[in-house]
């Protein structure tokens, strides 16, 4: 059963620089402007993956521009938590993290297993391979919860 587009979603993994700017992206290009979305890590101490900008790039989605933030940037320029209607954590710690700053909120945390892939592979169409697999794999969980992309034009 496809759900309906939430008002507003942030997206988080551990630095805000592979999986939750990919996952935000990707949704943006999905679904429109109709919801709002962001994403943050459990920390902001790392730049865009390029990666994951490549990677993105083969499907129309532009990353370079993607400035990294912890919760606590977050919070500090000015996107409170209380305000998202959903948390999609798409690593255990960024579960954890957001668990934790939800428990005083009403709000739904749900968790994506996403593959982390920095690291793997030894050439770079190796890496590109393991990064196109994580895209791929949000891809599916962003279609299984709100159903095919919209024909935006």
């Amino acid at each position: 059963m496809v759900a309906e587009l939430p008002q507003s979603v942030l997206f988080c993994c551990d630095h805000n620089a592979v999986r939750s700017p990919m996952a935000e992206g990707i949704m943006k290009k999905f679904y429109g402007t109709d919801t709002y979305v962001q994403s943050a890590g459990v920390k902001g101490d790392m730049d865009i993956d390029g990666f994951s900008i490549a990677v993105c790039d083969e499907m129309g989605v532009e990353l370079a521009r993607h400035r990294t933030r912890s919760f606590d940037e977050m919070e500090q320029w000015g996107d409170d938590l209380s305000s998202f209607d959903l948390v999609v954590a798409l690593s255990p710690a960024s579960q954890r993290k957001a668990l934790d700053l939800t428990r005083v909120f009403h709000l739904d945390v749900v968790y994506w297993p996403i593959m982390d892939p920095t690291g793997l592979g030894e050439t770079r169409e190796a890496k590109l391979n393991a990064y196109r697999q994580t895209r791929d794999q949000i891809v599916e969980h962003l279609k299984t919860r709100w159903g095919n992309p919209r024909d935006l034009k």
